[in-house]
């Protein structure tokens, strides 16, 4: 298998709040996260960096061949104690209130891939040359189209498009989504919203299904986030799953 992750400030932010990760252990499982962090005063970047962070560490200490139930309690375990570590921050710096953080995770090992999601941040699959969105978006406009009260075309230029209705930081109790995901897969494509706000499913897959190098694909979808307009930080990983080697 071989990955690859890159963040981006883009071309209208001064900062980039996002955080982005793939890490592999002795077990060959693989752990991949994307966090768009939000919240003036660097605290977006703090809350983003604290949720990767502490998924890193947990991973590499405790996730060892974890069957799909244990992981799946991981998952929640790791989610709910993210969430306190930032209300702990925020807490003990009260200038941070508001802080908080979107988080889409996958675990891929030998036996299952699953999926994690809080937020707006994406998670797809590559099957068959077509990419597949997986997990929900904890938004607004996705409410008013379950409701039937907008249009999937009146969603894409609502005014309050980008108002998320759960997140890190912003929820408590907080509960994870979980999807179990076929393991007839190509590829595992991750990424905050400064992507999928900048090109459709139809524009990623182009790129995907191209015959440049895997870094260069990731590479290529910034560039042309940041051609477009840019107006959000961009974050990516990829994992491709035929390709040997790292």
């Amino acid at each position: 298998m071989k990955s690859f992750y890159l963040t981006d400030t883009g071309k209208v932010r001064d900062h980039n709040e996002d955080n982005v990760v793939i890490v592999k252990n002795n077990d060959d499982e693989y752990l991949m996260a994307v966090a768009d962090g939000m919240g003036g005063h660097s605290a977006g970047e703090i809350a983003s960096s604290l949720a990767v962070d502490y998924l890193v560490n947990s991973f590499n200490d405790n996730f060892n061949s974890l069957d799909k139930i244990g992981a799946i309690n991981w998952l929640r375990e790791k989610t709910v104690r993210i969430n306190n570590l930032i209300f702990d921050y925020v807490d003990k710096h009260p200038e941070s209130k508001g802080m908080g953080t979107t988080l889409v995770i996958a675990l891929v090992t030998k036996k299952y891939i699953l999926f994690g999601n809080i937020g707006d941040s994406s998670g797809f699959v590559l099957k068959d040359s077509h990419l597949h969105k997986v997990t929900y978006d904890h938004t607004l406009v996705n409410l008013l189209m379950k409701a039937g009260e907008i249009t999937p075309e009146e969603a894409k230029d609502h005014p309050k498009k980008n108002v998320l209705m759960k997140a890190l930081g912003a929820n408590d109790p907080i509960d994870i989504d979980i999807f179990d995901c076929d393991m007839e897969v190509s590829a595992i494509l991750l990424s905050s919203d400064g992507l999928t706000n900048m090109l459709d499913n139809e524009q990623i897959e182009e790129v995907l299904n191209s015959e440049l190098e895997l870094d260069e694909k990731i590479i290529k979808l910034i560039r042309k986030c940041n051609n477009r307009g840019g107006t959000d930080n961009i974050s990516i990983a990829y994992l491709d799953l035929r390709e040997s080697g790292e």
